[in-house]
């Protein structure tokens, strides 16, 4: 496990921050600036020493104001990304990458042809920073900083400088990271983009506290966290796996418990699990099973929460799945289809959802290593 509980006065501002999370994949600080995101990550990096507090990962305590301990950043044996990069200028990127490989212990070091194929680095080793795009010099940032060995990556912001062609370029390396390699990451971001694509836990701060942390699909489904998710960019992420492809028309199917869910057709093989964003305001409900209509996505379903909101509008949460296996959906309807219809929690509805509104930036693949979620199948 990972254990952070610490507290830092930094002027006004308390960060009095307490979780744990588990020892694998990556955990996501996610929080609107000045929520202490960066400071949690600092601390664990040995970079901002706590008023008092302890943090331990993977069972070595890093820091300990009861007990005296507090490991220097070089003793703690993590790798840290900034947000951009901070390259040595007057080194290649052979040389950047050597710097690492000489911090890190012998015998934990991964080599350094490794990382070089693991991060597409084949043809840059010569090239100086000064020449490098943006993602490219993130790429090189993060092959430096696994070569020093470490136990725990720290990942402050990485995309936050670069251009959506950037962010684009480098998101699969960051994935190849967390699929790979048993390394641990802690990913600071305030993108919820990244952390439906790239998160195994989601830790959501709040001037300064801990407001909720747990699995994404569970933190993302549910409305009282809509004033720190975004209430815009509100919706659901389910995990589905590839069940088939309609070549005929360019569709995918992704199967979840309860439905399959017709998506433009993605190149992944059958059985590939992916995490899908479904945003509140491209759900349509319907109380009877609806004919005679383009949209390709119906599910039957039950209203579990109405959100009490004063506006004209409204938030429902809907399980779409089936026994023993929920599957949460939200829709954003006004207010006075609420009423004409006579909703209410445990209302039977349907849940039509546009194929189109689901672009390649609402799915990503996800392959953690958990158990495939979707039915026989797809099995």
């Amino acid at each position: 496990m990972i254990e952070i509980a610490v507290e830092k006065r930094l002027g006004s501002f308390l960060l009095d921050a307490n979780f744990e999370a588990q020892s694998t994949g990556i955990t996501a600080l996610f929080g609107r600036s000045g929520a202490g995101k960066t400071s949690v990550a600092n601390a664990v990096a040995g970079l901002l020493r706590p008023d008092r507090g302890r943090i331990v990962v993977a069972g070595e305590v890093l820091f300990d104001s009861t007990r005296g301990i507090d490991l220097a950043p070089e003793r703690r044996r993590l790798g840290y990304v900034f947000q951009d990069g901070l390259l040595f200028p007057h080194y290649s990127v052979r040389g950047n990458l050597l710097y690492g490989r000489r911090a890190a212990e012998r015998d934990a070091a991964i080599s350094l042809d490794a990382v070089v194929a693991l991060l597409g680095l084949e043809t840059l080793l010569e090239r100086r920073p000064a020449g490098l795009s943006g993602g490219e010099k993130q790429r090189v940032a993060l092959g430096r900083a696994l070569l020093a060995g470490p136990r725990l990556l720290v990942m402050d912001e990485p995309l936050a400088s670069l251009d959506q062609p950037r962010k684009a370029e480098i998101l699969p390396f960051i994935e190849r990271l967390r699929d790979e390699l048993a390394i641990p990451i802690i990913y600071v971001t305030h993108a919820m983009e990244e952390i439906v694509r790239l998160a195994d836990t989601m830790v959501i701060l709040q001037d300064g506290r801990v407001a909720a942390v747990g699995p994404v699909e569970d933190l993302t489904s549910r409305i009282d966290l809509r004033p720190l998710t975004g209430r815009y960019e509100a919706g659901a992420v389910i995990r589905a796996e590839v069940a088939g492809h309609d070549r005929a028309w360019g569709l995918t199917q992704l199967a979840f418990p309860g439905g399959r869910l017709n998506v433009a057709a993605i190149d992944l093989p059958l059985g590939a699990r992916v995490r899908v964003r479904v945003h509140a305001r491209d759900v349509v409900l319907a109380t009877a099973p609806p004919t005679h209509l383009s949209i390709r996505n119906s599910f039957p379903g039950r209203i579990v929460e109405i959100a009490e909101d004063a506006g004209p509008m409204v938030d429902l949460r809907l399980d779409v799945g089936v026994e023993g296996h929920p599957v949460m959906l939200w829709a954003r309807i006004t207010r006075r289809a609420l009423a004409e219809l006579g909703l209410a929690p445990g209302s039977a509805v349907h849940a039509l959802v546009k194929t189109v509104a689901l672009d390649r930036g609402s799915f990503a693949r996800y392959e953690p290593g958990r158990p495939p979620p979707g039915d026989s199948e797809a099995s």
